[in-house]
């Protein structure tokens, strides 16, 4: 559910319960209803499954039809929407998330991350250094919430996508950065879904990311990639542990289960 409609993914429909929010800034631009769409269903507002359906989002975000008609390609091009076929008409419905994409997913930016770390790697020691520090503290930050817990997950997602981010920063080019970054918004569906129970394990993620730290210093590119990759897979093993304890089966297989575990 969102502020403004009420999102039903069992019974496929949509009501309207609250006034329009204010009309966003440049109301009229695919861009800004693209990002604001895809950021309802990254923070899971628009749960997996959910029927989406263009009147109600223009009326809800106060725009007219066709950005939002726009947005909704866009979306589905890049694999946040579905297209189902009815026998008289179509509907858009927001991805599921399986352990198939995720996996798909993980392995794709494990690739694109691995190769920005391998060109650090080339790079010369003092900027090798300095990039290495950065990553340092932000992995004391992690370090340290593992110790003084209770854990909060806000805080733990910012601080490695901010490690994360430093890495592609330093290695990516512009090409790099653009597939990254179209990549990245998907992977942060997962992220942000099984924050808990994933962070649970962030011992793992701080070890793995040292190892990371270390292969930098050393300038070793290959060390740097397996190390990256190592990281990604380890995320993939947890992710996939916890979707396996919500669900009891793939989420893709079970849709009724998968959305009463969102909903939980």
């Amino acid at each position: 559910m969102y502020e403004g409609i009420v999102l039903n993914a069992k019974k496929k429909s949509t009501q309207t319960r609250k006034s329009p929010i204010k009309k966003a800034r440049h109301g009229t631009s695919v861009l800004t209803a693209f990002e604001t769409i895809r950021e309802l269903i990254v923070l899971g507002k628009l749960a997996p499954g959910t029927w989406v359906i263009e009147g109600e989002l223009a009326r809800h975000l106060n725009m007219s039809r066709t950005p939002i008609r726009g947005a909704l390609q866009q979306l589905q091009r890049d694999g946040f929407l579905l297209e189902q076929k009815g026998a008289t008409k179509s509907r858009m419905v927001v991805a599921p998330l399986t352990r198939e994409d995720a996996d798909d997913l993980y392995s794709i930016i494990a690739r694109v991350e691995g190769l920005c770390g391998g060109r650090i790697a080339k790079m010369p020691g003092p900027f090798r250094a300095d990039i290495a520090k950065q990553l340092g503290a932000v992995n004391a930050k992690l370090r340290a919430i593992i110790r003084t817990k209770p854990l909060r997950n806000d805080q733990i997602f910012l601080l490695d996508q901010s490690f994360h981010k430093i890495i592609v920063q330093a290695g990516a080019g512009a090409r790099l950065q653009i597939l990254h970054a179209s990549v990245e918004s998907q992977t942060q569906r997962y992220w942000r879904l099984y924050a808990s129970p994933i962070f649970l394990n962030l011992k793992h993620s701080v070890a793995e990311h040292e190892a990371i730290i270390d292969a930098i210093l050393k300038g070793d590119p290959e060390l740097v990639e397996r190390a990256i990759q190592r990281n990604w897979a380890g995320g993939t093993e947890r992710l996939d542990q916890v979707m396996l304890s919500l669900t009891g089966t793939d989420p893709a297989s079970d849709s009724q289960n998968w959305s009463r575990s969102l909903q939980a």
